[in-house]
């Protein structure tokens, strides 16, 4: 990659109308009419654009809490475009990678996304870990009508125009995992851990419905939250003991994210808390976390999520060689939101070559239905609520910092993004196709809602 195909615009240039019963059909008929890339738009949006670079956002925290989780995806990113650009570019046209580091600063997210998309004019942004982030970006997308690719596992409750969601759902990763715990582990009494922010708050909300649905009592859940970065584990941990010590089979699950889940698993281990004990189910736990601590006292314990690098699938095998090739470095590992960025980079290359252009618009219409290889060794196809569709893998920790995949579906989801378990979202569901063309369209009143639920 050379000087002029990344700029670093932080420091300077661096180198180189369905119901969801239907909604399962869906995944079918989609999957179906994919053709990958024999859709024929009209010639006004069609407008192939031949000269000068295409620039691409990389909107990930370098810096700040979030930046153990999110320079990994700079980095694949850079990789990603690297390769891309070796291989002819898109559209007969190389790539450039402007990347900018909102520094694990919320508000920061949307002056850099502005600044990508009113100064840089990027094509299209690849970015943002927490909900929160993405909440503060979203109405600069909407308004400036862009195009954000975010890769993260998320709580739902949202299905915007102008976003691609290639991390799971909850019904892709929370459900999946609550029911393996319940079902395999024969868990009776819930914790629902996360960190203090909109992600864990809201799928915990689901979650504890869905438990309260399955029969749970009240008192059999217990819910705690804390500040990012959060150090000082030894009294909830206790807590977490102490709330185990019951008789019934306990379960951990975790929304905990950044640099906290260290020192949570780090004190798990000095109480002597046992995946055969207590079994900790995290949802924000990967390879990349686990390379930071001793992970020995932790064997046994669980994450799920739609990839793991243990996988066994040449697909995989290739990307994991190739990322320790592009970083330099026999050691780094890749994790979950990696092959979501992976996804998303080559379905929004696959859309930009069947629109024959970069404009926004068509862009956004030719991503439904694209199809392309997952690294577990399927298909991934992007839906009309603008979500894939994805396998569910429940993985052990082991000694050396991998996941040993104990479950997983035979197949792949379809994404619910509205929840069915809450009452405001139930009837919900969101389909970007014409004549829908609704995010949040209401199956029950048949209209697309002018407002989002709270």
């Amino acid at each position: 990659m050379t000087d002029e195909t990344v700029r670093n615009e932080d420091t300077s240039v661096a180198p180189a109308g369905p119901g969801r019963r239907d909604l399962g059909k869906l995944g079918l008929a989609a999957a179906a009419a994919v053709t990958l890339g024999t859709t024929v738009l009209g010639s006004s949006r069609a407008r192939a654009q031949s000269s000068g670079s295409i620039k691409v956002g990389i909107l990930h925290s370098l810096s700040g809490t979030m930046a153990i989780s999110e320079t990994p995806l700079k980095e694949v990113m850079l990789m990603l475009i690297a390769q891309q650009n070796a291989n002819g570019g898109v559209l007969g046209r190389q790539l450039e990678a402007v990347v900018v580091d909102p520094a694990s600063n919320w508000p920061l997210f949307a002056e850099k996304a502005k600044q990508l998309l009113s100064v840089n004019k990027v094509s299209a942004t690849f970015g943002c870990w927490t909900s929160v982030s993405r909440k503060s970006v979203l109405p600069v997308f909407e308004q400036m009508n862009g195009i954000l690719f975010y890769p993260v596992q998320y709580e739902g409750q949202e299905c915007s125009r102008n976003v691609f969601y290639t991390g799971a759902a909850p019904n892709q990763q929370a459900i999946p995992a609550v029911d393996y715990l319940m079902n395999t582990e024969h868990v009776k009494r819930w914790v629902l851990a996360g960190t203090d922010y909109v992600y864990p708050r809201t799928t915990n909300k689901i979650l504890e419905a869905y438990l309260k649905s399955k029969g749970v009592a009240a008192s059999d859940i217990m819910i705690n939250y804390t500040p990012f970065g959060y150090s000082d584990w030894q009294g909830i941990v206790s807590q977490i003991k102490s709330f185990g010590s019951s008789g019934q089979k306990t379960a951990v699950v975790s929304t905990i994210n950044g640099d906290a889940n260290v020192p949570f698993y780090k004190e798990l281990g000095n109480q002597g808390i046992k995946a055969t004990d207590i079994p900790v189910v995290a949802f924000s736990v990967g390879e990349q976390e686990l390379a930071g601590i001793d992970t020995k006292p932790l064997v046994g314990h669980l994450a799920a999520w739609n990839y793991f690098e243990s996988v066994d699938a040449p697909a995989n095998a290739q990307f994991i060689s190739d990322f320790k090739k592009f970083a330099k470095n026999d050691k780094r590992v890749t994790n979950d939101p990696m092959e979501a960025a992976y996804i998303g980079f080559n379905m929004w290359v696959k859309a930009v070559e069947k629109a024959n252009t970069t404009d926004v618009d068509a862009v956004i219409d030719a991503m439904v239905g694209v199809a392309v290889p997952n690294l577990t060794g399927d298909y991934a196809t992007m839906m009309p609520n603008h979500h894939i569709t994805k396998p569910v893998l429940i993985g052990e920790i082991q000694g050396d910092g991998q996941f040993n995949v104990v479950w997983q579906t035979p197949g792949t989801i379809v994404a619910q993004p509205w929840s069915p378990y809450l009452p405001e979202s139930k009837d919900l569901i969101g389909d970007w196709l014409p004549p829908m063309s609704c995010g949040n369209y209401d199956v029950v009143q048949g209209k697309c809602l002018s407002a989002k639920p709270a």
